[in-house]
């Protein structure tokens, strides 16, 4: 007898900096989400799609949980949080170095029994503890709530990808598939340039500068070259907060900018599978942080 096909809806929550972009990346198979080893690195919630052969997988990484200092750290939290009811799965993702549940922890765990939504725990980076601290963390959280299933991973290793996946699609409803099975994201490639752009950003500034700094793409046109190749031509302003932060993303002798470029092409051709033109500015705008018209584009479609 033929398996009924499933689909569904999963929400990827934590708090800042616990993983969940490399998590939805390792699910996904495909770069997705911005990744970098700094706070706040998803600052809307993403779709990646999973496509398997009884079902659909619709994934959200949402931005982590912090406490908000300007109308897009509110939003970025409103965003998370707005996700959990529309979840038929949340994935909760800790840290296997927690000693206890944490102020934020504890909040996106309130948020959960408020739901009353499946819940499978994900305890991320167990490579960094030993294990009876992580049986112990187990025990703390299965006092909490009944969660689904509770599993220990990290996130870097493609062994735990099937483990996940397996256990999401046992408990999922039948279902349609919602996209179409060629597709593993509804972002747009403008919006994927701007992030691969961000993160390219994110990993080679300073500190200070990267959560200051968004990205637009202002042209996007696909033609062919004179060899007859599609190439893309991207046109894209780099916003940030000060003067001083124009300095150091532009760098001495543009070098900055250019290794930011540089890299975020290479990676726009390999998703993208064809040529790219970059063209990169750095513009100032000092209160985009707490403008309206700005934040919404971060806001839950």
């Amino acid at each position: 007898m033929e398996e009924e096909f499933k689909s569904g809806f999963v929400t990827i929550i934590g708090r800042t900096n616990v993983g969940k972009s490399t998590l939805i990346n390792l699910l996904v198979g495909e770069k997705v989400a911005a990744i970098a080893n700094k706070v706040q690195t998803t600052r809307t919630a993403i779709k990646g799609i999973v496509n398997r052969e009884n079902s659909q997988i619709v994934f959200t990484d949402t931005p982590g949980i912090h406490k908000p200092k300007h109308k897009l750290n509110e939003t970025m939290v409103e965003t998370s949080f707005a996700t959990i009811p529309d979840s038929d799965i949340v994935l909760f993702l800790i840290e296997a170095t927690s000693e206890d549940i944490g102020r934020g922890d504890r909040i996106i765990l309130d948020k959960i029994k408020e739901s009353k939504r499946k819940t499978i725990l994900i305890i991320n980076k167990i490579d960094l503890v030993k294990r009876d601290k992580l049986l112990n963390l187990i025990d703390i959280y299965s006092k909490e709530y009944n969660f689904t299933a509770v599993i220990p991973i990290s996130a870097y290793q493609e062994k735990y990808r099937d483990i996940i996946l397996d256990e999401i699609e046992k408990n999922l409803k039948p279902g349609p598939a919602y996209y179409d099975i060629e597709e593993y994201t509804d972002q747009t490639l403008r919006q994927l340039a701007e992030e691969t752009i961000r993160e390219k950003a994110l990993k080679l500034l300073q500190d200070e500068v990267p959560h200051g700094i968004y990205v637009e793409v202002e042209k996007m046109n696909l033609r062919q070259n004179k060899q007859g190749e599609d190439i893309y031509d991207i046109e894209a302003t780099i916003y940030c907060l000060r003067e001083s932060h124009k300095g150091i993303i532009i760098g001495k002798n543009g070098d900055m900018l250019k290794r930011i470029g540089r890299a975020a092409r290479i990676d726009m051709e390999q998703n993208f599978g064809l040529k790219v033109n970059l063209k990169t500015w750095v513009k100032v705008k000092n209160d985009w942080l707490d403008n309206d018209s700005i934040v919404s584009k971060f806001k839950l479609k």
